[in-house]
């Protein structure tokens, strides 16, 4: 095996900067005559990774994060596809880009339906202060009906029988689903009933995923050995399904573990993982937060994408706790023991912009003040690795970025 695949993970509960970092990693590859392909690895629709770049600003959710640059995008079979929301994102994109972006997809990919969505919801709303911290888009109750023996892949959406494996989905296992649940009067499926479990709202579904799939193009997860690939994974480490804290966790794997597998498939030899983390800590949704605090008085945060909403809540802080942080990312480094793939992990540290009189940091020793310029290589110190990014804004332009060099091959 032997090219070389450069990849961004969330070391945290995910809103870490990976759409900024990946936008500069796409950028930089760029700029040294390669062709970056951004893979995504892992989790759907429920990604929200931010770029803001020369005026232009994009949540990106399907779309890799390197869009802005050019560098075209691949959905692995460990990411879920939601028909309708890439077909509004690109809708969204339209204006910001000179060309519909490029976009390939694994065709074992699992696809989320309408009645995953409502599952979702209806399962989310009913467990009140339980709450699981779910974005209410289907991608857990996708991968639940996926794993009861009912899958929906994107090779299905082009079949000549899909309304029919979609009747057996509305009729055979989301009712079933409900009733298991005890959910087949809550007031969120009541709201939806007419609308959801009507031939209607089906023939739609099926329209969108017709679209879907001729946009689409499928390619298969092994046949990017000969590309410069760029790993985007989403949420974070610490809401990976086997490093965090049942039940509040994504169901996915955020970090190596899909990287490394794709990696052997397509014959790459080496991952470059860049491990992101803020200047402090934060969590939407759910779940413990180490230190928890309800403000942060020395840090001057700035989030306009991670708003209040009806699922996750308020964003929550904390101070960011250096042991806990390298704790994960070591766990997740251990997926590649014995794989064969060599790793070389880096990390870098967001939104040193707003702690400009130095951040507070928890570790073994207890709390200490740190300066922006001092944080990144605490962190990187404690796993052994370099500090590769730094960040000073939300723009690409606020990025130091220090790579090996690497170019393009002569022709």
């Amino acid at each position: 095996m032997g090219h070389v695949a450069h990849a961004v993970i969330g070391a945290n509960f995910g809103d870490e900067g990976k759409g900024l970092a990946t936008d500069a990693l796409a950028a930089d590859l760029m700029s040294r005559g390669l062709d970056p392909v951004v893979v995504r690895s892992n989790g759907g629709a429920q990604a929200g990774h931010t770029v803001e770049t020369q005026g232009r600003r994009h949540v990106f959710h399907h779309v890799g994060s390197g869009a802005f640059t050019g560098a075209r995008t691949h959905l692995s079979r460990f990411f879920v596809a939601h028909p309708a929301l890439l077909l509004r994102e690109l809708q969204e994109l339209r204006p910001l880009l000179p060309a519909a972006p490029e976009i390939t997809i694994d065709p074992a990919a699992q696809v989320t339906t309408p009645w995953d969505v409502l599952l979702n919801q209806a399962a989310e709303a009913d467990r009140g202060a339980a709450r699981h911290g779910s974005c209410g888009v289907g991608f857990g109750e996708t991968l639940e009906r996926v794993a009861r023996g009912h899958p929906l892949t994107v090779a299905d959406l082009a079949a000549p029988d899909l309304a029919d494996r979609l009747v057996a989905i509305r009729d055979g296992w989301a009712r079933s689903r409900l009733e298991a649940l005890g959910l087949a009067d809550h007031p969120t499926v009541a709201a939806h009933r007419d609308a959801l479990w009507s031939d209607a709202a089906l023939a739609g579904f099926v329209q969108e995923a017709r679209i879907f799939a001729a946009l689409l193009p499928a390619r298969s997860d092994a046949e990017l050995g000969a590309e410069t690939v760029l790993f985007e994974g989403a949420q974070g480490l610490m809401l990976d399904m086997d490093l965090g804290v049942m039940p509040h966790l994504t169901r996915s794997n955020t970090g190596l573990r899909n990287m490394i597998t794709i990696a052997r498939e397509a014959g790459i030899g080496e991952i470059r993982p860049l491990y992101m983390s803020r200047a402090y800590m934060t969590r939407h949704g759910a779940g413990p937060l180490l230190h928890e605090a309800g403000a942060l008085p020395w840090a001057e945060v700035t989030d306009p994408t991670n708003r209040p909403n009806d699922w996750q809540g308020s964003l929550r802080l904390a101070p960011l706790d250096l042991d806990e942080t390298a704790r994960f990312i070591r766990a997740d480094l251990a997926f590649a023991d014995g794989s064969g793939v060599r790793v070389s992990p880096g990390v870098g540290v967001s939104c040193l912009d707003q702690v400009p009189g130095g951040a507070e940091v928890r570790s073994g020793d207890g709390a200490s003040v740190v300066s922006p310029e001092r944080l990144p290589d605490l962190l990187a110190e404690r796993i052994g690795a370099p500090a590769l990014l730094r960040s000073r804004g939300p723009d690409r332009s606020d990025v130091e970025l220090l790579l090996a060099a690497e170019t393009a091959p002569e022709p």
